[in-house]
């Protein structure tokens, strides 16, 4: 049976025609996503900060009224006890106290562009030339969220401070007292926290 030469290319074409549209929208869609992107780099853009600051628990403080979580880290909750030779200790006023004392070691300066569920800056902070989120995990007062793991492991290996007994993961204990948790401060939890805050919903 013979094809005419008309019908054999609108058979060829027509197949083809959904397969267009579908680019066309996908293509449409990529480039209003990034017309709203690089509308709303200025969220994402990396901010310094320094000044006068307050400590507010083992992994946060107030820089100027901007509110920091030093990226990296999860310290202690205020209210949390952990154990030592079998005795209750507030570990989350000691944690606090410890990154005060590193806070005095000299001029603060912290830096970052991401924002956690609750706003807060995620940065990372020096005093005197330390790393304070490396510092506070070096120390055992706080414990990785994401980032310093080999810090971590040396604390626990010399049973330094949390390490020097028994505690729980600050992450369960605000999970067992009804406390939301962020996101860890990972590769995937910078890429939620980009697209949170290109969307606007920081």
């Amino acid at each position: 049976m013979r094809v005419s030469r008309r019908n054999y290319w609108r058979s060829r074409r027509n197949p083809r025609r959904p397969h267009r549209w579908a680019d066309i929208l996908l293509s449409a869609g990529i480039l209003t996503l990034l017309a709203l992107t690089v509308a709303r780099l200025d969220q994402v853009a990396t901010r310094h900060l320094s000044g006068s600051f307050r400590i507010n628990d083992g992994d946060s403080l107030t820089i100027n009224g901007e509110r920091i979580r030093l990226r990296g880290i999860d310290a202690p909750e205020l209210d949390q006890q952990c154990s030592l030779e079998g005795l209750s200790y507030a570990c989350g006023q000691r944690a606090r106290q410890a990154l005060s004392q590193l806070t005095n070691s000299g001029s603060l300066s912290c830096s970052g562009w991401e924002r956690d569920r609750y706003g807060r800056l995620l940065a990372r902070c020096e005093a005197g030339g330390r790393d304070l989120g490396q510092t506070m995990v070096e120390t055992g007062w706080a414990i990785s969220y994401g980032d310093y793991t080999l810090s971590e492991a040396e604390a626990k290996r010399a049973g330094k401070g949390l390490w020097a007994g028994a505690f729980e993961d600050p992450r369960d204990w605000r999970t067992r007292n009804n406390s939301p948790n962020e996101t860890p401060h990972d590769w995937l939890g910078r890429l939620v926290n980009f697209l949170r805050q290109v969307s606007g919903m920081t």
